[in-house]
């Protein structure tokens, strides 16, 4: 097993060309495999609220969510950098209150890394969660949390003032510390632009080829949805209809009563039956 990956090995393999694969996990056996196979990085995504939790949308996720997921994809891992998300509210009301939550999610969830969402307007909580010595990868372009504010999901910078607006978000959030930044379903012309003007990796997800990283969420990437997965994702699985499949054998083999059979029961040597049904009929 290699070393643990850090923040020095993504500036390593942003310097090399080395393109960074992180995924998202949000249990202990998901996380187990993705380690095995040599991810680098496993994001534990606000994205759970939806894909795990049933929720509407990520602004419901909280912390104790959070730190539940993070603290069990940890307990997986022994090389990817584990990259835990701050959910909606965590940084938002006071710099104070950002540095506890932060530092909850790598001091208690033994994560790697926290990710923010947000550019210019959250920078002063970015700086301090880094002076306060943690890790940080930013995130812009289509942020989820702030899903209301945005009016839905919607492609970024596909004029030049969006991407303008974006590049000076990425670069004010460099300056602050973060060691790398997620964008999220920008213009690929944008997310080459970012990451040729930065000295720090991007993580693309929907934002093209041309980032130093990609990433997606796992279940999209397993086929694990019934319906559509977002333009961006591409399915190397379907586990929804595998799974089906599955579930499926299992009912019909029990309605019929061919499961269990003896290769799946324990059995009791024939004298001691005997003696049972003795005692029994007493």
């Amino acid at each position: 097993m290699s070393k643990r990956v850090t923040t020095s090995t993504f500036r390593k393999m942003k310097k090399s060309g080395e393109k960074i694969t992180v995924l998202t996990a949000y249990d202990y056996p998901t996380a187990t495999i993705l380690d095995q196979q040599g991810i680098d990085a496993i994001l534990v995504g606000d994205s759970l609220g939806m894909v795990v939790l049933g929720y509407n949308d990520t602004t419901q996720v909280t912390m104790e969510d959070m730190l539940h997921h993070i603290k069990a994809v940890s307990r997986g891992t022994k090389r990817a950098m584990v990259i835990g998300d701050m959910p909606f509210l965590s940084y938002h009301i006071s710099i104070q209150q950002s540095v506890i939550n932060a530092g909850s999610i790598i001091r208690e969830g033994l994560a790697g890394a926290v990710k923010l969402e947000g550019g210019k307007e959250i920078i002063d909580h970015v700086k301090a969660i880094v002076n306060a010595g943690i890790p940080v990868v930013g995130h812009i372009g289509l942020t989820p949390q702030s899903v209301h504010q945005f009016g839905g999901y919607f492609i970024q910078g596909k004029t030049d003032e969006q991407g303008q607006k974006l590049l000076e978000d990425a670069k004010a959030l460099e300056e602050a510390g973060v060691f790398a930044v997620v964008l999220e379903c920008v213009t690929e012309e944008v997310g080459e632009l970012i990451t040729n003007e930065l000295s720090i990796p991007t993580i693309g997800i929907g934002a093209g080829r041309k980032c130093d990283g990609q990433v997606l969420v796992t279940h999209d990437l397993l086929g694990l949805y019934h319906g559509n997965s977002p333009k961006f994702a591409k399915r190397y699985a379907n586990m929804y209809n595998a799974m089906g499949d599955a579930i499926n054998g299992y009912i019909k083999e029990v309605k019929e009563g061919a499961f269990p059979n003896e290769n799946h029961i324990f059995t009791m040597d024939s004298e001691n039956v005997t003696k049972l049904y003795t005692k029994v009929k007493k």
